[in-house]
């Protein structure tokens, strides 16, 4: 396990190469670049406040900050699985052309994906500080909550583009899946909303811990819960391990698969 930190090192240069190239090409040919980074989580944003605040009156206060509070995170998310998926499969020439640590495929997607979250937080403050709500001492989590995502996107991405190597129909169900997460996340809702019956389903799903660690930096100006925040980096961390042993194990075949 420990040769994964290994190879990261002495492929940091690569790793960067990557991180950059995922970057760039994500804006490549685009007249406005990297300002789409800012237009498209805003045009979700006022797409989702019009619906669900103008025309089926949702009665949450700031709801256009509440939207992006969740709206944001959650594109991380998305994005990093759903690029991952893809990924091993667009470099398949590379893979069995040049020797060099699979994993940073994926870790580079991911992190590319990190760097766009990480300029898009600028709309939330912006929501937060006009919307008159203001930034608060709790800010300070903001980077503890990212690190968990990060970890547990990791271990999912490293799970997804390994096995989508060999399922090829896995690129076409993560689609439907994230799909179907959306509405099983706290994004458009709040959990107080949801049924007693029906809140297993949220607190099975580790998004619903991270959207409401973010919501209550930004929004709710409250302590994060500590507790649900350490399970959820034990969690990730799990997951990124078994995400890593998994993959190492299917590495092996991806140049006679691709």
């Amino acid at each position: 396990m420990l040769s994964v930190f290994k190879n990261l090192y002495n492929y940091r240069e690569l790793l960067k190469t990557n991180v950059k190239k995922e970057i760039r090409g994500k804006y490549k040919n685009s007249f406005l670049g990297v300002l789409w980074s800012f237009l498209n989580p805003l045009l979700q944003i006022a797409v989702y406040a019009i619906v669900f605040q103008m025309i089926l009156k949702n009665p949450q206060e700031n709801y256009a900050i509440f939207i992006c509070c969740g709206l944001i995170p959650w594109t991380f998310f998305s994005s990093a699985i759903t690029k991952s998926a893809f990924t091993m499969v667009e470099n398949g020439n590379i893979i069995k052309k040049v020797y060099f640590p699979r994993e940073i495929l994926p870790i580079s997607v991911v992190t590319s994906e990190a760097v766009n979250f990480l300029i898009s937080t600028i709309i939330i403050i912006a929501f937060v500080i006009f919307g008159g709500i203001g930034i608060s001492k709790y800010i300070i989590f903001y980077p503890i909550i990212l690190i968990a995502q990060y970890i547990l996107l990791i271990g999912i991405s490293l799970i997804v583009s390994s096995i989508s190597v060999y399922v090829r129909d896995l690129q076409h169900l993560i689609g439907v899946a994230i799909q179907l997460l959306f509405y099983a996340t706290p994004i458009v809702y709040a959990v107080e909303v949801i049924p007693d019956d029906f809140k297993w389903v949220l607190n099975i799903n580790p998004m619903t811990y991270i959207i409401n660690a973010y919501r209550d930096i930004f929004y709710n100006q409250s302590m994060i819960d500590v507790n649900s925040l350490l399970i959820l980096i034990v969690i990730s961390i799990f997951i990124c391990v078994i995400g890593y042993l998994l993959f190492n194990k299917l590495q092996k075949g991806f140049a006679e698969q691709l």
